[in-house]
């Protein structure tokens, strides 16, 4: 049973004659007759019987002509889902997202995309960079949003490009002596308690690596908190116990409020400079899985945009450490540790 002969037993079955039929079908009549016999002789039964020069629909012709009905609309549908799908009408992208990513860089991209594909449906999951990665190399994200570093066992699975751009500030609460300083030498890093992320955590990686380019070992800081979010790290700190390095992103409007301090860390290489932590927004996608429209069109969207939001975000934390009489020494380039 074909389609094509579901097509022509309905055109026989609501006309009730076989010219007919094939007059709207734009076949001819031998070509409607060969197609209701194959279905009679495959299904053994008759589906018409023929009363002289008319016909009448049987009982299972009546069954068949109810259910191909049924199937041909079934059909129709998908063909339109499909040709839907391609023309990013509707579809489902699925984006897997480190914390710090997911909550303060990714939302006004993923806003964006709505806007433009508001039928497509955006699943995001949050989890630390790691776990993001291994998502992505198993097929559960079509991509993956991250800071930090992808293991070496999955570089040759995973397409790696940089999207955007993110810092960590160091800060610390009211009550932390280096509030009213708003600077300190590397050296001193070693004098505070630390709260920090958990191992796997894009934030905690890239802030390991700045301590090791500083000839500081991570286990020489005083870590008086391991947390698995960045917010209970900013909470924490907020409450006065230590200091830790934070996305820039989220603690804006706590430096704009004061209850945070942005401390520049300071090194001597020739002359007194600042010390900046970059670290890049990667986006991730497997080499060799199918991506859907609906990934193409969010990655090229990424890909194609500059990264407005984090210049932004930059000149507040600048404006927030620059503008406060403590960190207004002019040997310091700029006093925000980015």
């Amino acid at each position: 049973m074909t389609f094509e002969q579901l097509r022509i037993f309905l055109a026989v079955a609501e006309h009730l004659h076989f010219t007919r039929a094939a007059e709207e079908l734009y076949i001819t009549q031998p070509a409607v007759s060969a197609a209701i016999s194959t279905l009679e002789k495959e299904y053994g039964i008759r589906l018409f019987h023929r009363v002289g020069r008319h016909i009448e629909i049987t009982e299972a012709g009546k069954l068949l002509e109810g259910e191909a009905q049924k199937i041909l609309d079934q059909v129709v549908l998908t063909e339109r889902g499909l040709r839907e799908l391609n023309s990013l009408q509707r579809g489902e992208l699925r984006l897997g997202s480190s914390l710090t990513v997911g909550n303060y860089w990714l939302p006004r991209r993923i806003t964006q995309f709505k806007q433009e594909y508001p039928g497509i449906v955006v699943n995001c999951t949050l989890a630390n960079a790691e776990e993001i990665c291994e998502g992505t190399a198993s097929g559960l994200f079509d991509l993956g949003l991250v800071n930090g570093e992808v293991k070496p066992a999955l570089r040759n699975l995973l397409e790696q490009e940089e999207v955007g751009i993110d810092r960590l500030q160091i800060v610390v609460g009211k009550h932390h002596p280096w509030y009213n300083r708003g600077k300190v030498e590397v050296e001193e890093l070693l004098t505070t308690e630390w709260v920090m992320r958990e191992p796997g955590s894009g934030v905690q990686q890239v802030f390991e690596q700045t301590l090791e380019r500083l000839s500081i070992k991570p286990f020489q800081l005083n870590v008086a908190l391991v947390l698995t979010s960045s917010e209970m790290v900013r909470s924490v700190v907020e409450g006065g116990m230590g200091a830790a390095a934070i996305s820039a992103l989220m603690v804006q409007k706590e430096l704009q409020l004061g209850t945070l301090r942005a401390i520049a860390v300071t090194q001597r290489e020739g002359s007194l400079t600042a010390l900046d932590i970059v670290q890049p927004v990667w986006k991730l996608k497997h080499r060799e899985r199918f991506q859907s429209r609906a990934a193409i069109a969010f990655e090229q969207m990424l890909v194609n945009q500059p990264a407005q939001g984090d210049v932004a975000a930059d000149s507040v934390l600048e404006g927030s450490a620059v503008g406060d009489s403590a960190v207004d020494d002019p040997t310091v380039g700029n006093p925000a540790l980015c």
